[in-house]
């Protein structure tokens, strides 16, 4: 029998985009009520690529939480072929970096200042195994002859394996999983290896994208896949195996930039991030084990404390608005106009 309220370890969200100025203002509320911390995304114009700039960048992220807000963001770098390897000891040094992400040239929302070939970066990889700090990997080929929806497991045969023999102490987070490949890639590893899975892959197969027509608010990179693969993640999330933890990848754009001809990647979660999760774990029979993937095994893949406050969810249907405020436009979030079956309720100091 399924509950009708479920208390957990106020979570954590290993991966997530907040952009800047008064979109960061926009969003950062519905991110803030749910977790205690979040990996917060380099891949700004321009890209934070030094310390300094993401400490600036944590800065202005602090100052746009509403008034007795209790959020810590854990900045990253943005890895380009011209970092230089003293960057990342300064990033170990710093009490505001917490990992390096890899972008390949082209894949994503920003990433044009991304990495065209993985051995130029080879001597920051090295101090950052030296330094036990995390890459965090979009794990996508770019090659125009891979078809988009092989491109992750082509990415894990092609350069991850190659990676994992040259630099097998490297600490590293394959984000946002999306197939069966991923899932047993990653439950494979060690545990210097890991993986954040989204709710809306959890969630959506590929026919989310097609249902009476194009859906621009259900595309995201990487691109929704096979309900195998769908299947294959949720198997995983709701294992108990440490190596998954959750990692939204809410990513804000205006509604105009995904309704266009050339649309946006990116779904934004943000607003219902931990009660979509819940739905997935329900829908698995395995709300159990929500709490481990949401609230401990990032924490201690990162090193660092587990959260002592507590966040209460109820089994009570809610609607999602049709869009949320975003700066001088509005965002489209996921479910919008639709139900979501667990609302938030509380958070809770122990």
């Amino acid at each position: 029998m399924t509950p009708t309220r479920l208390e957990i370890t106020r979570p954590d969200d290993w991966h997530l985009h907040l952009r800047d100025g008064d979109a960061l203002a926009s969003v950062i509320a519905h991110t803030a009520q749910r977790f205690a911390r979040a990996i917060v995304m380099p891949n700004l114009k321009p890209p934070v690529t030094t310390v300094a700039q993401a400490e600036d960048y944590r800065r202005r992220i602090l100052a746009s939480l509403p008034a007795g807000a209790r959020f810590r963001p854990l900045m990253t770098l943005y890895l380009t072929e011209n970092t230089p390897v003293e960057e990342i000891a300064r990033a170990k040094a710093s009490d505001s970096v917490f990992a390096v992400k890899y972008y390949p040239a082209g894949a994503t929302t920003n990433s044009d200042s991304g990495v065209r070939e993985l051995s130029r970066v080879h001597a920051v990889l090295e101090a950052m195994q030296k330094h036990e700090l995390p890459l965090l990997l979009h794990g996508e080929v770019t090659d125009p002859d891979v078809d988009i929806f092989d491109r992750e497991r082509v990415f894990i045969e092609r350069y991850l394996l190659p990676l994992q023999a040259r630099f097998p102490a490297l600490r590293m987070v394959l984000e946002h999983i999306t197939t069966r490949d991923a899932v047993e890639f990653v439950r494979g590893a060690p545990a210097n290896v890991a993986a954040t899975i989204t709710a809306h892959h959890l969630l959506l197969n590929r026919n989310a994208l097609f249902a009476g027509g194009i859906r621009p608010h259900n595309y995201c990179a990487p691109i929704l896949k096979r309900e195998t693969h769908r299947v294959a993640l949720l198997q995983a999330a709701t294992s108990g195996d440490a190596h998954f933890f959750l990692g939204t990848d809410s990513a804000p754009h205006p509604r105009e930039a995904k309704e266009t001809a050339c649309g946006c990647a990116g779904l934004y979660t943000a607003h219902a991030a931990l009660e979509l999760y819940a739905e997935a774990f329900e829908q698995a029979g395995r709300l159990d084990r929500l709490e481990a993937f949401a609230s401990f095994h990032g924490a201690d893949f990162y090193r660092l404390p587990r959260n002592r406050e507590r966040i209460a969810l109820e089994r009570t249907p809610w609607m999602v608005p049709d869009l949320y405020p975003l700066a001088g436009s509005t965002c489209t979030p996921m479910r919008a106009g639709e139900s979501v079956a667990w609302s938030l309720v509380e958070t809770t100091t122990p």
